[in-house]
């Protein structure tokens, strides 16, 4: 009989708290929108499986050394790190103790936790090399690059313009959720408010390696709000564009884009590092892996690399990186009236960028001879090329002859480049505060 309880016990059904099944469903969900729906499954479906592991009872797979220990209950070990801390001996007292201590003093203490027998589990492993280091979004940023075509941009300069105002979404939502904060409705620090903005980006890869430097906290409920968001560009954008734009507007036919050379293609990589950077350090890491992988792919002289990045590279990161992100879908991060805040400011920041992009062109329409059709302001959203062909998607609507999607491909790329430099924007002068 002692057996049999103590089978039943081991069980991790015994142990699955109200919490861990809600995080369950959410992860099946994801697991659901990706393979049925087809919401950017290639992040979507590894979050989902990591979800599902990180909440399995007893597994611990989402867990640190110190976060197995403090699980454990073990007084006198709680009683050791306690008297570090110099904080009563009880879990909920040296959790906030660890929130408040230096980094420095949460690797003594981890480090402490693994001298005394703990070890961490797998995703929690994934999660410090690929996300904690700040490695596999930089790669992933690398593989963009290497997939990323200039040329529409170069073609027509104005169309940076586009991007940097698409920007205004990243910015906007920072307020609006230190707005929240002011006024009781949900608490934000500046570095977790800066973390949520930058989902109106709509770049996933930016979002995941600003959170994880400023709001590790915040990371899965960010990662998730950015790319299921990012997935319903085609539902988000358009209800937006049409109320901005007028039909005449919408018909408005641009200018045959130029040829750009392959000479131009190859320095505007490496000025557009040094300009940037020599200004921004703060922004070099994204912009130099990004920069990086567009100048592999349009030396020529680098075949293999490029291919390497642009494919198997880029495919396996964004395997850990997925991984990564579902060990933060526990109960105790996710579930929480910050993450509710977090899907809400989400979802305003792509409407505030895709709104700002699309005033900017009929700003300057104002004082140009060759028009902008301000539909290809949307794209300036960096979700890259999703949203260039909703842009060009809306347009046909109006004017089946209308072809877009080279012209939107221009503010779409600067996307990518503005919420790079904002994101180290938010380092600089968030880190510094």
């Amino acid at each position: 009989m002692e057996s049999l309880n103590a089978l039943l016990q081991g069980m991790g059904l015994m142990h699955l708290g109200a919490g861990q099944a809600i995080m369950l469903l959410v992860s099946l969900l994801l697991l659901w929108l990706a393979i049925a729906k087809k919401f950017e499954p290639l992040l979507l479906l590894p979050i989902g499986f990591g979800g599902l592991l990180s909440n399995i009872p007893e597994a611990g797979m989402a867990l640190t050394a110190l976060e197995s220990l403090l699980a454990h209950h073990d007084a006198g070990q709680l009683a050791v790190i306690a008297a570090k801390l110099n904080c009563a001996p009880d879990v909920h007292a040296i959790k906030e103790a660890l929130a408040l201590a230096l980094p420095s003093v949460q690797n003594q203490m981890e480090n402490l936790a693994v001298d005394m027998g703990y070890t961490p589990g797998v995703l929690a492993l994934f999660y410090k090399v690929a996300i904690g280091s700040g490695v596999a979004p930089l790669v992933i940023f690398m593989g963009v690059g290497a997939m990323t075509d200039f040329g529409p941009l170069l073609a027509n300069p104005r169309t940076l313009l586009l991007g940097a105002a698409a920007q205004f979404g990243i910015f906007a939502t920072v307020l609006g959720a230190l707005t929240l904060n002011y006024f009781g409705l949900i608490s934000f620090t500046l570095p977790q408010a800066a973390a949520i903005g930058i989902i109106g980006g709509a770049d996933g890869p930016t979002a995941i390696y600003l959170s994880g430097k400023l709001a590790p906290e915040l990371l899965g409920a960010i990662a998730v709000a950015a790319y299921s968001y990012m997935a319903l560009v085609p539902l988000i954008q358009p209800p937006i564009m049409k109320a901005l734009t007028s039909e005449t507007e919408r018909k408005i036919r641009m200018v045959q884009l130029r040829t750009v050379s392959k000479r131009e293609k190859i320095l505007f990589p490496v000025v557009l590092l040094l300009l940037v950077a020599l200004l921004l350090p703060d922004a070099a890491p994204l912009l130099g892996m990004f920069c990086f992988g567009n100048l592999m792919r349009e030396s020529g002289v680098v075949e293999r690399l490029s291919d390497t990045v642009q494919n198997g590279l880029i495919n396996i990161v964004t395997i850990f990186l997925g991984l990564s992100v579902g060990a933060k879908l526990v109960a105790d991060k996710f579930l929480q009236p910050q993450t509710l805040g977090i899907l809400l400011l989400g979802v305003i920041a792509f409407g505030i960028g895709t709104a700002a992009g699309v005033l900017m062109a009929k700003l300057m329409n104002l004082c140009s001879k060759n028009k902008i059709n301000p539909l290809i302001g949307s794209a300036g959203v960096s979700a890259v090329p999703m949203a260039a062909r909703v842009s060009n998607k809306v347009g046909l609507e109006s004017d089946p002859q209308n072809f877009l999607l080279m012209h939107a491909m221009g503010p779409n790329v600067a996307g990518v480049i503005g919420s790079a430099i904002a994101a180290g924007v938010m380092l600089k002068y968030v880190l510094a505060m």
